[in-house]
Formats: C-alpha cells, sequence, structure tokens
C-alpha cells in the first residue's frame, strides 16, 4: 500500500514541475506587437468562465461514479444482471441522443444545451438514490442524454466562443485551452476521489457524493446561465433536422474526419476496456493480503494523465511536430502498453502499464480535440461532434456485451492492441495526406 502512495507522490511532483514549465496566456501577449493594447483586458482570463463551469459539470460526474456500481450491488442487492441491464440503458440511450442533441443545440443554442445537462444530471443523481427499479432506470436514461451533452455540446460551445470571441487576439491558444481543459478534468478527478471518500467515511452512505453532486451541478448552471454567451450552428430553422443530420453525414465522409473518426473511436473503445478491467486485473495479481487501495491507484493514473497533457501543452508549444505524428506515437505506445497486459506481466508492472495508458489518454484527448476543431466548421460543430461519437456509443454497447464474463483478460487486452494498430495506420495514412 505504501508503494502505491509514494507512486502517487512522485507523479504529483512531476506535475508540478511540468506546471511551473507551462506556457502562458501572459507570455503569448508579450510576443504580440499589440501587446500594451491587450494589457487592458488582462485582469481576468478571457476563458475563465469556460473553466469554471467545465470545472463544476466533471466534479459532478467524477464525484458519484466510483460509486454508482457499489451503490447498485451492495446497498440495494440487485443482481448482475439487473446491473448490467441499467448500464446498458445508459449506454443505449447515450447512443440514440446523441444522434439528435447536437442538431438541437446548433439549432436551439449551446449554451442552453449545457443549462439542460446540469437539470437532467441532477435528476438522474436524484433518482439513483431511491432503490425503485423504475426510478432507477429513468435516472440512467437520463445520465444517458447528459453523458452526450458533455461531450459533444460543451467543447462545442468552447471552441466556437474561442472563434466568435477573437480569444487569439488576446493571447489565448487554442491548444493550450484542450490542454487546460484536460488538466481541469484530471485535478477535478484526483479531488472528486478524496472529496468522495470524505463524504462517504462521514456520512456513511453512498448516497452521499450523488447529493453532492447535485449541488455542484446547481452552482455549474449559475456560472453557465450568467457568464456565458449564446452560441448557435448555421441558420437551420428552416430545415428539417433530417437534412441538418445528412449535411453533418456529408462532412463525416470527408477522408481527414473519416480519419478522426476511426481513430478515436478505436482508442475510446479501448480506453473504455481499460477502465472497466484494470480493477480485476490487479486484483488477480495481489500476492499479498488485504485490498488494494483502488482510490490512490485511481488518483495515480489521473495524476501520469495530467503530467503527459501538460507536457503535450511544452510540446506542441514549440511546434516539435505535428498533431497527426504525435498522435501516431502515442497510438503505438497505446499498442505496446496492451501487447504487454495481454502477456506475462507482475502487479506493479501492470500498474505501470495502466499509467502509461493513462498518459496516452493525456496526449490523445487535446490533440484529437484541436484537430475537429480546425477541421470542422463551427456551423454544424455540435452536430457534427454528435454524429462522431455515434459509432463509438455503438462499439461500447457491444464491446460490453462481448466480455461481460470477463472470461479473458488477455484476450480483451489483445483485441485492444489489434484495434489501435488499425487506429494507427489510418493516422499514418492522413498524415502523409497532409493532416495538420
Amino acid at each position: 500500500m505504501d508503494y502505491y502512495r509514494v507512486c502517487f507522490g512522485g507523479l504529483a511532483v512531476s506535475c508540478v514541475a511540468l506546471l511551473v514549465s507551462q506556457p502562458t496566456r501572459r507570455r503569448e501577449l508579450e510576443r504580440q506587437s499589440d501587446s500594451q493594447k491587450n494589457s487592458a483586458v488582462d485582469n481576468e482570463h478571457p476563458e475563465a468562465r469556460w473553466y469554471d463551469a467545465y470545472a463544476l459539470a466533471m466534479a459532478a460526474d467524477w464525484l458519484q461514479g466510483p460509486y454508482l456500481f457499489s451503490l447498485y450491488k451492495d446497498d440495494y442487492g440487485l443482481t448482475s444482471d439487473r446491473i448490467l441491464s441499467l448500464y446498458m440503458t445508459d449506454f443505449v440511450t447515450t447512443a440514440i441522443s446523441a444522434y439528435f442533441i447536437g442538431t438541437l443545440s446548433d439549432k436551439h443554442g449551446r449554451k442552453l444545451c449545457c443549462m439542460v445537462y446540469c437539470v437532467l444530471y441532477a435528476l438522474s443523481c436524484f433518482m439513483t438514490v431511491i432503490p425503485s427499479t423504475p426510478l432507477l432506470f429513468l435516472g440512467r436514461i437520463l445520465g444517458g442524454v447528459s453523458t452526450s451533452i458533455i461531450f459533444t455540446v460543451f467543447d462545442s460551445w468552447m471552441v466556437t466562443n474561442f472563434h466568435e470571441g477573437k480569444l487569439e487576439e488576446r493571447g489565448c491558444d487554442l491548444t493550450r485551452t484542450f490542454a487546460a481543459t484536460s488538466v481541469v478534468s484530471s485535478l477535478v478527478a484526483i479531488l472528486s476521489g478524496f472529496v468522495g471518500d470524505i463524504l462517504v467515511w462521514a456520512t456513511g452512505s453512498k448516497k452521499s457524493p450523488f447529493l453532492m453532486s447535485v449541488v455542484l451541478l446547481w452552482l455549474a448552471l449559475q456560472v453557465i446561465w450568467s457568464r456565458w454567451s449564446e452560441n448557435f450552428g448555421a441558420k437551420t430553422s428552416s430545415k428539417p433536422a433530417s437534412d441538418v443530420l445528412w449535411s453533418a453525414w456529408s462532412v463525416v465522409k470527408t477522408p481527414s474526419i473519416i480519419a478522426l473518426l476511426f481513430a478515436s473511436t478505436m482508442f475510446d473503445s479501448s480506453m473504455n476496456l481499460f477502465v472497466l478491467y484494470w480493477m480485476p486485473t490487479l486484483s488477480s495479481l495481489h500476492g499479498s493480503s488485504g485490498e488494494l487501495p483502488y482510490g490512490i491507484i485511481h488518483s495515480s493514473f489521473m495524476a501520469a494523465s495530467m503530467a503527459a497533457t501538460l507536457a503535450f501543452n511544452i510540446i506542441m508549444d514549440k511546434r516539435i511536430l505535428r498533431y497527426s505524428r504525435l498522435l501516431i506515437g502515442v497510438l503505438s505506445v497505446a499498442v505496446f502498453c496492451f501487447m504487454k497486459l495481454a502477456g506475462s506481466k507482475t502487479e506493479t508492472g501492470a500498474f505501470w502499464l495502466f499509467c502509461l495508458l493513462e498518459a496516452c489518454v493525456g496526449i490523445f484527448e487535446p490533440g484529437i480535440g484541436y484537430l475537429k476543431a480546425t477541421l470542422i466548421s463551427d456551423e454544424s460543430r455540435a452536430t457534427v461532434y454528435s454524429v462522431m461519437r455515434t459509432p463509438l456509443n455503438i462499439l461500447i454497447i457491444v464491446s460490453m456485451l462481448a466480455t461481460k464474463d470477463q472470461s479473458s483478460l488477455e484476450g480483451i487486452f489483445t483485441t485492444c492492441s489489434l484495434m489501435l494498430i488499425a487506429a494507427a495506420t489510418t493516422m499514418w495514412v492522413a498524415s502523409l495526406r497532409g493532416m495538420p
């Protein structure tokens, strides 16, 4: 147990060291010829409202997520099949709603849709703490819709706000924004883990993190309502939804977007399986008595992801290599990790391989986010983002059904490595064709 605490401490120190070396907005302002004119607007970071709302929204998700299965299994006494049905309801709802959420937000407003997220997810948390089967299923349906919103509409609002507000002229950089967003998510995940444990210990109930999430969502709603400006997609009020979706699919069918779609689907599906099976993998390798410190281990994963994101920010600020080439390297490292996990391994070896996989996440997510922001126009951004998540949601559902018995963890990790080899090959071809 002490070993994992030392590892977390070392990763945390590396995060601090990388943090002090980060490129900053103030430094960018000093580079610009009109820095004296911009000094008047330097009192508050122009993207502070984004980071504040995003941190609260993600904290609400991270805080209650680790306790959902335990609440179902231990507190409510649900069977494994019933729990699987609840999770599948969540994923199926995410897959279905993703097809429409983007179109609705582009048409009616992305700020409005993000406010709807806060309300729907709060209702989902309320229904989760009531041990009634119909309400539990309704809570998962609302949770699935909320998942679609936070992974498509929030980013769409941020990128469009960056362009419409001409934030680059105010010293901001879209690469740094995506990197900082990933850092915020990792930091919030670490803090939420500690806060969640404290809440459960203090109240003696696993329901308390869900109720605290409601408070965080109410705060996020206030920030979005009072500080965000509204932005929309193209004026599509006269077009039926089917025409809008068809236009989005025409964008997705371009070669560069197909490459991003395939690579992100393969990567995110593999990482979803990693999230599902890192605990049983480490548990099966744990030789000594006593339970593994899963909270510290998860915090170590988040620290590894944060360190990688901070390193990504430094690398891309120096323009050392193209985004597509960096992502090829990340996919190759992930292939190596899964291939090693599919073979013989020790507990400490598996732990560090999982940390390396989280580091891949810390680089891949801001990198793919920047490429999507560059290659997709603001007019249909949320719609295209939603369409791009549809294959991922379907693949997650299929992979969960195919691996629910956990009959062979080695086979699961081998499959992940093959998926990532295909993703790396696709990105390599796209890079040769001129992808940034």
